[in-house]
């Protein structure tokens, strides 16, 4: 087999050690490294001295990261590869073969690289990660504080739809404070909830003990720090996404797609969509493609694989608001699909075709135009219009269909 690369090597990674393996024309020799930054500089002298012109390794957790930082200042192609495209055969597995393995996988170029962004944008891409770690961990919050007012007979999460609100935040103050009389509660209402006066005393009639009221106390001061943190976290994202506003703008205007979700689209893909060789090929990394599993001529489950979790959790969220956007083509598409399929498999649809616009509006610096509530009925007027005169015929109707001016 033809040598692709003459001057290669290849780790395999641990936690606590490096297994390094090298191959030129003259040399082919494997050294144990510690994952110490000393000890990476060593590795990468050692490297410069061979005069090494790619190093592959494995995407094994997080511990190929400070590797790729410390290498990625020498003057070497880096190459992460999924670890499962690269296994080597059961029952000759040590840590010395799997590097020796990966080498000559890379000598003769038999290596996928995996998508690596510029280190500018796996700072954002971080720190968006770390804001939606934030954001959830704020929704578990949430979830605390219901699950101790149903402990206390408090009904507040069944006549206020955000028991969080304004009027909802200023009531679970005063519960927290030792307040109980409910028509004292019920009169912090404010806005459309005020309607609702009547109810909301009885919701919150409750026993709360002082267990609960202390409970509810440090789960609020804990909500209000996390909120805190979280914009703390957006300003900074913000700052440094400002030279991409007129990105930001463009697919802020997709439907469904807000301001933050442009913000994770953008730290998880960035603006040069040459690295990806096609809109279908991006929709793959972001885990929103069905999968291929055929065999003998029959084709199994095609269940979407593994992809960017967070930029498909973020489509997929951004998808279903899309659903409730009236008039738009993307809320049609949603709801002939749902119909057939299900809300899960069309909230999977909504977020491919949001990730393709994502793609060819970033690709060719175009603005958002939607095709309209009506494109799949006008794109097939004459056979919906066949379809519907069968129909009707089947029926016992005679229907002539007559073009209106």
């Amino acid at each position: 087999m033809e040598v692709v690369v003459e001057r290669a090597a290849a780790l395999d990674v641990h936690k606590a050690s490096v297994f390094a393996t090298v191959r030129t024309p003259k040399e082919r020799e494997t050294r144990r490294f510690g994952t110490m930054t000393g000890d990476l500089l060593e590795m990468g002298s050692w490297f410069r001295s061979l005069g090494i012109t790619a190093v592959a390794m494995e995407s094994t957790g997080s511990y190929w990261k400070p590797i790729y930082n410390v290498l990625e200042q020498y003057d070497v192609k880096l190459v992460v590869c999924n670890a499962q495209h690269v296994k080597a055969v059961p029952g000759r597995k040590t840590d010395v073969k799997d590097s020796e393995w990966l080498c000559d996988l890379l000598r003769h170029g038999l290596l996928k690289a995996s998508f690596i962004p510029s280190k500018a944008q796996r700072e954002t891409r971080e720190l968006v990660r770390y804001r939606e770690s934030l954001v959830g961990e704020r929704a578990s919050e949430d979830n605390r504080i219901q699950k101790v007012l149903e402990g206390a007979n408090i009904k507040l999460g069944s006549v206020a739809t955000d028991i969080l609100g304004v009027s909802g935040r200023a009531m679970l103050q005063a519960l927290a404070e030792g307040m109980l009389d409910p028509k004292q509660l019920s009169g912090m209402a404010k806005g459309r909830l005020q309607s609702k006066s009547a109810e909301l005393e009885q919701a919150l009639t409750g026993v709360m003990g002082p267990h609960q009221r202390f409970m509810l106390r440090e789960m609020l001061a804990h909500l209000s720090e996390l909120d805190a943190r979280i914009e703390r976290v957006s300003q900074e994202i913000a700052e440094r996404l400002r030279p991409f506003d007129e990105a930001l703008e463009r697919l802020d205007a997709i439907p469904g797609v807000g301001r933050r979700a442009a913000e994770v689209i953008l730290a998880e893909i960035g603006t040069d969509m040459s690295r990806f060789p096609s809109a279908a090929h991006l929709a793959a990394w972001s885990g929103l493609a069905p999968g291929n599993n055929e065999s003998a001529g029959k084709r199994k489950s095609g269940k979407t694989r593994q992809g960017d979790r967070i930029l498909r959790t973020t489509l997929v969220q951004a998808a279903r608001a899309a659903a409730r956007k009236r008039d738009t083509y993307l809320n049609a598409q949603y709801h002939r699909i749902a119909a057939r399929r299900g809300a899960k498999r069309a909230a999977v649809a909504v977020a491919h075709s949001i990730i393709v616009i994502a793609y060819e509006m970033l690709s060719r610096g175009t603005q958002y135009q939607d095709l309209g509530f009506d494109y799949l009925d006008r794109r097939n007027k004459d056979a919906i219009a066949k379809r519907l005169v069968r129909r009707l015929k089947s029926l016992g109707y005679n229907a002539t269909l007559q073009t209106v001016a």
